[in-house]
């Protein structure tokens, strides 16, 4: 089971009061772990990733094991701890400004 934890504005809009479990099957990539959030909560699609381009949107960060993988590529496959849900990913949303 993944754990997905998500940014408050997105548990909110979604409905979700915590974190997010996901059961996959095989390899688990970025791509497979967001594709299946957005299957569960459609409303989710287009606010982590562009519709059309499926490619991460510009203030949205994800995080695992105390390591960036905003700008790996989607079929990045997660760490096993993430994997096996010892560690959660984490979707954040990235704060701009001065």
């Amino acid at each position: 089971m993944i754990r997905v934890v998500l940014p408050y504005h997105l548990r909110t809009l979604a409905k979700i009061e915590c974190e997010v479990w996901l059961e996959l099957e095989g390899a688990v990539s970025l791509k497979a772990v967001l594709d299946a959030l957005e299957a569960r909560h459609p409303v989710l699609c287009g606010t982590i990733r562009e519709h059309e381009t499926l490619r991460r949107r510009p203030f949205i960060r994800f995080y695992a094991c105390k390591e960036d993988l905003s700008h790996e590529e989607p079929e990045f496959v997660l760490p096993e701890s993430v994997v096996k849900g010892e560690e959660p990913l984490l979707i954040v949303g990235a704060m701009a400004g001065g």
